[in-house]
């Protein structure tokens, strides 16, 4: 995969969070983890940056837990979870893993990545966490495999 495993967890995670902000339910920490197979102490990390970014919702208390507003579902795309976690790297970043690769100085696949990079940014730009969580909710996408 393209992203790293933090980020895969992310997107994960926040696709969840809104799958039961849509319900009205906030979660927990350790709900999160469980659901989408990610440890507990790497999935609070991966949480503080969503929050930190104004991706997700940190409630305190005894009926606390994350949710996320469903006027925000909209607005957070998921190029937004991407570069909270990953920055932006991926539309930068060699196709093959090289430090050092551009226009003068291609690896093989430089010109052809170009145009998957492309597509991916339009997908990530496009995606909203709203679309994902729908599709979850009425059973077209999975999480856990």
């Amino acid at each position: 995969m393209m992203f790293s495993k933090a980020c895969e967890y992310g997107i994960r995670a926040a696709v969840y969070i809104a799958l039961q902000s849509l319900d009205g339910r906030r979660v927990s920490v350790s709900e999160i983890a469980e659901e989408i197979d990610s440890p507990i102490a790497f999935t609070a990390k991966i949480l503080q940056q969503l929050n930190r970014n104004n991706i997700v919702h940190s409630v305190k208390g005894p009926t606390g837990g994350f949710e996320i507003d469903r006027e925000d579902m909209d607005t957070v795309k998921l190029s937004m979870i991407v570069k909270a976690i990953d920055g932006d790297k991926i539309y930068t970043g060699c196709g093959l893993g090289l430090k050092e690769c551009n226009a003068s100085k291609p690896c093989p696949l430089h010109d052809k990545f170009i145009d998957i990079r492309s597509n991916l940014r339009t997908m990530l730009i496009s995606t909203s966490l709203f679309e994902l969580a729908t599709g979850l909710e009425v059973g077209l996408t999975y999480l856990k495999r």
